[in-house]
């Protein structure tokens, strides 16, 4: 049986967790909260700008409801488009100042489909994701071995199946080119049942710092130089292309009328677009198109 304020308390308080401990990797840098709510949607954006460590930081708890179904969420479930509907999650988007240090996603949702006379229709999804800009292999491997461990009380063959999902998700069609290093990414989960499916969205949503923090700690501290930010702020503009064209939460967010500036709070604050940019092939940046970016089992 769905019990959404059991959903609820545990978004709020993973919200507040990760604000915490971004919080403390940053200085001590104060989010800014933000209650808000519409004629359709409440939630509570945290967003930290501007720090030492990360440029804009975003941690959003959304809770949507709506008498009509918008098309995003009946991708894979053509017969709801008459149901109305609940939704809430918690995203997730970190843009850091220091080019060593990846940008990272996640986020975790749960839905909830109505109808009188008709069966409640509900799933989870959810994930994390990475994207370096200088990356470094011991890192990629930390964040896929941290995945593959939340995984592995589900199933054995439970994080080989998100992670393809992650990588066909986050691929860049017109650009031919993944978005990041992958990750984890699920959706329509409603099986076996409901308490299966919430702690696995558990695991995942707790498990995203222990995959990230390490990594930020280890980096936050590297030099940087004025060529390292150009390719960082030139590769951001794909992290943008991607969610405005691509991303289904983005694309949902808009068709609920949803509120923007906690919607486009996944944008990084600058970024840049260069005509034909080019690299040295020998250089760093040349590495994360070669021996980063393409899909690779990272564990093996």
């Amino acid at each position: 049986m769905c019990n959404i304020d059991n959903i609820r308390n545990f978004l709020l308080n993973l919200q507040n967790n990760i604000c915490n401990v971004l919080s403390k990797e940053d200085y001590n840098k104060a989010f800014k909260k933000d209650n808000w709510s519409s004629k359709s949607c409440q939630g509570r954006s945290c967003v930290l700008k501007n720090g030492k460590i990360f440029e804009q930081a975003g941690v959003n708890y959304s809770y949507v409801h709506n008498c009509k179904i918008p098309p995003s969420a009946t991708l894979y479930h053509k017969n709801m488009s008459d149901y109305s509907f609940t939704a809430l999650g918690i995203s997730v988007i970190v843009h850091p100042l220091n080019p060593y240090v990846p940008t990272s996603h996640a986020n975790i949702r749960f839905f909830l489909g109505e109808k009188p006379g008709a069966e409640s229709i509900w799933w989870f999804g959810g994930g994390f994701d990475m994207t370096p800009f200088y990356a470094f292999k011991e890192d990629v491997i930390h964040w896929h071995k941290t995945a593959f461990d939340i995984c592995l009380p589900f199933g054995k063959a439970i994080y080989y199946k998100y992670k393809h999902w992650c990588d066909q998700y986050f691929y860049i069609k017109h650009r031919n080119e993944q978005r990041g290093v992958g990750g984890l990414f699920f959706d329509d989960l409603n099986k076996p049942d409901f308490d299966y499916c919430f702690k696995f969205a558990q695991a995942i949503g707790n498990g995203y710092l222990r995959a990230y923090q390490p990594i930020v700690a280890l980096r936050k501290n590297y030099l940087w130089s004025e060529k390292q930010r150009r390719f960082q702020l030139y590769r951001r503009g794909r992290y943008v292309e991607f969610n405005l064209i691509y991303d289904r939460g983005t694309i949902f967010g808009l068709q609920t009328n949803g509120r923007i500036e906690s919607i486009l709070i996944s944008m990084p604050p600058l970024v840049s677009w260069e005509y034909d940019y080019k690299y040295d092939e020998n250089s760093a940046e040349a590495s994360l198109y070669r021996d980063f970016l393409p899909i690779k089992d990272w564990l093996s």
